[in-house]
């Protein structure tokens, strides 16, 4: 039984408002999310073009392995021509719309062109029974939670939404695209947000996507037996030995602050004073008197990282307030309380924005004196007000923190290919600093996280390929990246679905195929060698004791990341890092 005999994909032309279902190529069997809208753009889109026009093209792709009893394998991948960097843009998202697209059978929704009248919105109905656009101009401007709401309110307990907030329309390039959590009232709580990916949405006046799989089962693997023994085995050895009883993402912030990667004040620092005020510690204890839990996202997640986060009366505030989120929005901000950023994180979900990118223009805009540093009462009326609003301020910091420094001539910016650099800083963390130079995607934790203080120069270089390479499958076969299987582990999760022999090596190819033909993609777009460098103010300013603390891996060496290095037998079943 192969993977390919029945899958299809969606196109979708916004100029004719039509769509067509084709038959999956069979070339691609071993091809979803990331590598698969990789290609897709790669073969499909002009890197040349206006990343808000027409010859955009958005491509919505679950991973291989998504749909399947696989743990945590459900994440889906959006990707397109970045309006933030210039260059190809993938992110991904928990929720359940990428598990109810392979339930139906659909590998990937190609959406290209845009429609005449751009005043009108659109939807997309996929189901059992077919492909429907629907007009949709009665959601038009409509917050994330209203728009989800209103269009799950008659639809079937079993359907998932893709949407976008009043951000993705105005097309502001810090702006993301939602997905449907699984939790029974389907909040629009997961974003595929870096890279202005829901403004390339917003630009093809889709506001959102229904999808409903009705009562289909999981796809069945072709050798079952073997896959569930495995299954069996893979999630025993995570649960006992690297689950740890985790609690989320925001409890790391203790040790990220230890290790000088708790960016404060626009990176000034790499470490906060008042940290305590915004450990996740904080936001579990919660739980015992406002209710709240930690949960999963989507249907089969054994990690359960989400933290569903309740205010002094109990109702519930924000899903998901991350680690990320408590840095960018609280600590870089020195807004040095959770609660108020819990605030500021629903209302990013709500206008549907990356956290990371507002809050890294907003901590440009304290830096140069356009707000006053801790100011949270000032930042919720910005994202309220001005951004919602349309405002001239609210479309320089929708734009993200080079258009704040741009406005301001301020030129301490810390983005990379004009995305802000997330909370894991590489000044103490080399290895995750090449990541951000050298990746496709721009400043990215996601692309290639290594946390790794010891190591520097060309170990440095090797690491973050090889935690590139990984990543790369991860977001390909639709894992997440808290559950991070090793490439051997992939390996078997696949050769059992499929019922052949796939090994370590064709799978390693996969990752390095996909950023050879993002790098490709970013080489056409007109993007050169000096975009793949390090801001100059994370170079020459220090954190740590006596500031000492600066990356210093020279652009030469990191351009060594581009050219495939030798994968030992301990980078397939390691974790990736090498």
């Amino acid at each position: 039984m192969g993977i390919t005999d029945n899958d299809k994909i969606i196109r979708v032309n916004m100029a004719g408002l039509s769509t067509l279902v084709e038959d999956f190529p069979k070339k691609w069997k071993l091809l979803g999310g990331r590598a698969l809208s990789s290609n897709i753009l790669l073969n499909e889109c002009d890197p040349t073009c206006d990343p808000l026009g027409p010859g955009n093209v958005l491509v919505i792709a679950p991973g291989v392995l998504s749909g399947t009893t696989a743990p945590t394998s459900g994440r889906l991948s959006v990707g397109c021509k970045s309006p933030l960097t210039g260059g190809i843009k993938e992110a991904n998202a928990g929720g359940n719309p990428g598990q109810d697209l392979m339930k139906l059978g659909y590998r990937a929704i190609i959406v290209k062109e845009q429609p005449a009248d751009k005043e009108k919105r659109w939807g997309l109905v996929v189901n059992e029974e077919g492909i429907s656009l629907k007009q949709a101009d009665d959601y038009k401007g409509l917050w994330n939670y209203a728009n989800c709401e209103k269009l799950l309110a008659d639809a079937p307990k079993s359907a998932s939404a893709i949407s976008i907030g009043p951000a993705g329309e105005m097309m502001l390039k810090s702006a993301s695209v939602a997905c449907t959590d699984s939790d029974k009232e389907r909040r629009p709580a997961r974003h595929a947000a870096r890279g202005g990916i829901g403004a390339v949405m917003g630009s093809k006046c889709l506001k959102w996507i229904l999808v409903d799989p009705g009562k289909l089962p999981t796809r069945k693997p072709s050798d079952s037996k073997a896959f569930a023994v495995f299954h069996k085995s893979f999630s025993k050895d995570y649960l006992v030995t690297r689950h740890d009883k985790f609690k989320g993402t925001s409890a790391v912030i203790p040790v990220a602050n230890m290790l000088n990667t708790f960016p404060y004040k626009n990176r000034t620092s790499g470490s906060n004073p008042e940290f305590e005020k915004l450990d996740g510690a904080r936001i579990y204890e919660s739980f015992e008197e406002r209710g709240g839990e930690m949960h999963a996202c989507m249907n089969g997640c054994i990690v359960k990282c989400s933290n569903a986060v309740n205010d002094k009366d109990g109702n519930h505030l924000t899903s998901a307030l991350e680690f990320e989120t408590l840095t960018l929005l609280g600590s870089n901000c020195a807004i040095n309380d959770w609660e108020k950023v819990a605030v500021l994180d629903r209302l990013c979900d709500e206008l549907g924005m990356d956290t990371i990118e507002i809050g890294g223009a907003i901590a440009v805009l304290m830096d140069a004196g356009g707000m006053e540093w801790g100011d949270a009462e000032a930042v919720t009326k910005l994202l309220r007000e001005d951004i919602a609003g349309g405002t001239e301020l609210g479309k320089t910091v929708g734009n993200g923190a080079v258009s704040v420094g741009k406005s301001k001539n301020h030129e301490r910016v810390p983005a990379i290919k004009n995305q802000t650099v997330p909370a894991w800083d590489p000044r103490p963390l080399k290895a995750t600093g090449v990541t951000y130079a050298i990746s496709p995607m721009g400043a990215d934790h996601t692309a290639g996280l290594v946390i790794d203080t010891q190591i520097g120069g060309e170990a440095a270089v090797a690491a973050s390929q090889a935690a590139q390479i990984n990543c790369a499958v991860i977001d390909t076969y639709g894992f997440c990246m808290f559950l991070r299987p090793s490439i051997d582990e992939t390996r078997q999760f696949l050769s059992h679905f499929l019922g052949e022999e796939i090994s370590n090596e064709q799978i390693a190819d996969i990752g390095w195929q996909c950023l050879e033909e993002e790098w490709e993609f970013n080489e056409k777009a007109g993007l050169t060698d000096a975009d793949d460098d390090i801001p100059a103010c994370l170079r020459e300013e220090g954190v740590g004791p006596d500031q000492l603390l600066m990356f210093d891996v020279p652009t030469d060496l990191i351009a060594k990341a581009k050219k495939r290095m030798p994968a030992s037998e301990g980078f397939y079943k390691a974790d990736g890092t090498g």
